[in-house]
């Protein structure tokens, strides 16, 4: 939205040498150049970029401003033609140059969309392949972090992107989001560790059922019955797949029900946590702190054995080289597609962003039920459908809500301001 606003008032400040010069200000033009500018503090920008303070300012300081009537559509005109026509606004040297994919982006949205999904693909495979002959899911999770730190280190490093400067409040505010994202992250790869990948991610669609309850019950959010009855397909399907899934023991199960109760406090404690930081150094930061929490329960946990059997009996299986790059390839691969989906959902509206969620989840069941070969009786997968379309309900109804919410208030403005345009 940041780049429409902006967008607009270039293309409306490009247009202002075209006006013939003011004669002479009186004091009428002075009082509505300083109401055209303290909208909100937002400098003349009105909702979705529509630069509608400059065109008053525009008509208040013309030399005709006091000799012809303008009507509230007249001036609204010129100022929505100007933003929606970007040639209009450019010198006599020629038009600004588009480049291809700023001239195509819902290209570049489904590039980023595929990377995302791809990326989690490969990680939850790789990662899966890992614990088949390396089953050490507390020093896995701390490869995965500490891959991450390194990569973010390095492009502090190098300036891309640039290091935000953190202080003790900031760090007081990101160390309870960071770990709830340890132990979300741990629990998650115990559970990948002990059962299918499949039916991990089965369990972890019951993510909305929690942060539900959470909003409900612990942020007093009154949540509507819809939204509560949408949630009852997806813990019906759950249940259907739990009972009947052949790879089924009590410590996936568990561990998984832990992730999604740790993801949802997470949730919670990052709206806490709201900060002016671009995503890209906030969870480079929560990784950080994460790392630190990580590896205390790696050691106290699996130390001993590691040093006893761990290592020696993976470099006897696979080979040092091997194992060395798994566990590099799938540091990355964790960390590039959660930095990528971070980047991706805020490209997109919250329903595609819902709708993208659900994908990637039934993409990921998919094919690690593909490459392991896991079977699956009739009944888990008819409850893994009915979950998943579960979620799909719920986030449609949910991104509604919110859509909802972000109408609202610009009418609100929209209604506020007309009557300035007189």
């Amino acid at each position: 939205m940041e780049s429409r606003v902006l967008s607009g008032a270039t293309t409306v400040s490009a247009g202002i040498p075209r006006l013939s010069k003011p004669a002479r200000l009186n004091p009428t033009c002075f009082a509505a150049v300083r109401l055209a500018g303290a909208v909100d503090g937002f400098g003349g920008n009105l909702i979705w970029g529509r630069q509608l303070r400059p065109a008053i300012l525009l008509e208040s300081s013309s030399p005709l401003a006091s000799s012809v009537p303008v009507t509230k559509r007249e001036i609204l005109r010129p100022s929505l033609a100007a933003a929606s026509s970007p040639a209009e606004g450019s010198d006599s040297s020629g038009d600004a140059k588009v480049g291809f994919l700023e001239k195509y982006p819902t290209l570049l949205t489904g590039f980023f969309f595929f990377m995302w999904y791809f990326l989690n693909v490969i990680f939850n495979i790789l990662n899966k392949k890992i614990y088949n002959y390396f089953p050490y899911p507390y020093f896995v999770s701390v490869i995965h972090l500490g891959v991450g730190v390194v990569y973010c280190l390095v492009s502090w490093a190098v300036g891309l992107p640039k290091r935000a400067p953190m202080d003790s409040n900031q760090l007081k505010l990101l160390i309870p989001v960071a770990v709830c994202h340890a132990l979300g992250h741990v629990t998650s790869n115990v559970s990948f560790a002990a059962v299918a990948v499949s039916f991990t991610h089965t369990i972890k669609a019951l993510e909305p059922f929690f942060n539900a309850a959470a909003s409900q019950f612990i942020l007093g959010q009154q949540i509507p019955l819809t939204l509560w009855l949408s949630l009852a397909p997806v813990v019906l399907g759950v249940s259907m797949a739990s009972l009947t899934e052949l790879s089924f023991n009590w410590l996936g199960f568990i561990s998984a029900m832990i992730s999604n109760i740790s993801f949802t406090y997470r949730s919670i404690y990052s709206k806490k946590a709201m900060t002016d930081m671009d995503s890209t150094n906030l969870y480079a930061y929560i990784s950080i702190i994460a790392l630190f929490v990580c590896i205390p329960p790696a050691i106290i946990f699996e130390g001993p054995q590691l040093l006893k059997s761990g290592f020696s009996d993976a470099i006897a299986k696979v080979g040092l080289t091997k194992f060395i790059t798994d566990l590099f390839w799938v540091g990355m691969f964790y960390h590039l597609y959660n930095q990528l989906a971070t980047n991706t959902l805020e490209r997109v509206a919250p329903l595609t962003h819902a709708v993208g969620n659900v994908l990637k989840r039934v993409f990921v069941i998919g094919f690690s039920i593909i490459v392991f070969g896991n079977r699956i009786s009739t009944q888990t997968g008819i409850g893994t459908c009915i979950a998943i379309a579960g979620v799909a309900i719920y986030s449609f109804i949910k991104a509604k809500m919110e859509e909802e919410k972000r109408v609202r208030p610009s009418k609100k403005h929209i209604r506020k301001y007309e009557p300035m345009n007189l």
